[in-house]
């Protein structure tokens, strides 16, 4: 075997860029649900909280099917496994075009569309596989994907909706994202091996004992560095999905037009894509750890200035340190968590410690709503997330990178 194979190009970057058009569908499709949230609330007549119950159930269930799909991947062909997931994707938009109650909301958007999400972590660990040196940057070049979505896929989606209305808007985009993901899948390839390949930067003698290096999922959740990551899952994963959820509605509320409002997310979309790309190299270069402790600290920066906010301009800069220090925290935990237990069970430690952070996804959108049902205002969320940020900033001084050698 040798690097690049006989052909002397690299499959490597095939993976990359196909794991780029699956993040974009799957973020894309789920960061969406902010700008459909408004129309579900017109014409049902849900409360805020009741609403993003839908999103959070989605989150808590998303994390479980991502252990799920990881195992499947590691003993099926990920081909496979990824397009099914793509076409339960679609087919959950495609369903949400035709709900008429409360009760289809939560089976539809918050069962059957995180079946479909779910090929996220696996994806992600199929890259680790494929490269050991520049990991960080190319995780950051695969999450380009995630932040394209959001840049793309929520704007058309409010335009489609004051074009048409927000049904035939899902049955669009649920058509769209279900071609492009079951098609992309198709040139996935879990292992470089199976081609004749190394991973990037490994040498031939290191590849013979490489799947052997690492702990095992029991063994990673005996150490204390396991929790500290699941702990600073939780931090990440409590803020993002608070924002992505009421950010739009909070947008109209201080009186921004819907496609203006919408327009926040493709900026938390494009700084996201710049946070990924400079943090991921960064990790590279300077360490995961100091990576992921500025990112924490512009988290913290974002929400500080958000607390105050009372005129529209001031969400922008809001937006774009928001969507920079997400994309540098969500571009390290697959390098970080390879670099401290390994690749032996990569994938299914990164999905573990994933489940444990959509605790704090699942409850944060619905407290965000419970917050302005009862005071009208969501001041009090925002100073929430100011505090958690900072949590997550002392968890990442206490981690302490060492040896990925398991039992």
């Amino acid at each position: 075997m040798n690097r690049t194979g006989k052909t002397g190009f690299y499959y490597g970057y095939i993976v990359v860029i196909v794991a780029i058009f699956i993040l974009t569908v799957i973020w894309g499709t789920y960061y969406s649900f902010g700008v459909f949230f408004e129309s579900l609330l017109v014409e049902f007549g849900w409360t805020r909280a009741l609403t993003a119950g839908a999103a959070s159930l989605n989150t808590l269930l998303f994390g479980i099917f991502c252990i799920v799909t990881a195992r499947l991947c590691d003993r099926f062909d990920p081909r496979r496994v990824i397009g099914a997931c793509g076409f339960i994707l679609g087919l959950g938009c495609l369903l949400m075009s035709r709900i008429g109650a409360l009760w289809q909301l939560y089976l539809f958007w918050g069962v059957i569309i995180p079946i479909g999400m779910s090929a996220y972590i696996a994806v992600l660990s199929i890259v680790a596989r494929w490269f050991v040196r520049r990991r960080g940057m190319m995780t950051g070049i695969v999450f380009s994907g995630m932040g394209l979505g959001t840049v793309v896929i929520p704007p058309l989606a409010s335009r489609l909706i004051s074009i048409y209305d927000w049904r035939i808007s899902y049955i669009i985009v649920g058509t769209i994202g279900l071609i492009l993901m079951v098609l992309a899948a198709q040139f996935l390839r879990r292992d470089p091996r199976q081609i004749g390949q190394l991973p990037y930067g490994e040498v031939e003698q290191e590849s013979s004992v490489s799947e052997a290096r690492g702990f095992s999922l029991r063994e990673a959740i005996h150490t204390r560095q396991f929790w500290l990551v699941c702990g600073m899952y939780f931090v990440f994963l409590f803020c993002v999905p608070l924002i992505m959820v009421h950010i739009v509605i909070h947008a109209t509320g201080m009186g921004i037009s819907a496609v203006n409002a919408a327009n926040i997310l493709a900026i938390v979309g494009a700084l996201f894509i710049v946070g990924v790309n400079v943090m991921g190299i960064t990790g590279d270069r300077l360490g995961n750890k100091l990576a992921f402790v500025m990112s924490f600290i512009l988290m913290a920066i974002a929400f500080l200035w958000l607390l105050p906010t009372r005129e529209t301009w001031m969400l922008y800069p809001f937006a774009g340190i928001f969507g920079f220090a997400y994309g540098g925290m969500q571009v390290l935990f697959s390098p970080i968590v390879a670099e401290l237990f390994g690749l032996r069970s990569h994938g299914v430690i990164l999905a573990t410690s994933n489940f444990a952070g959509t605790i704090g996804a699942t409850v944060s959108p619905i407290l965000a709503g419970h917050i302005f049902d009862t005071t009208g205002s969501y001041s009090l969320a925002f100073l929430i997330c100011v505090i958690i940020a900072t949590v997550g900033f002392i968890l990442t001084l206490l981690l302490r990178p060492g040896s990925s050698e398991g039992g």
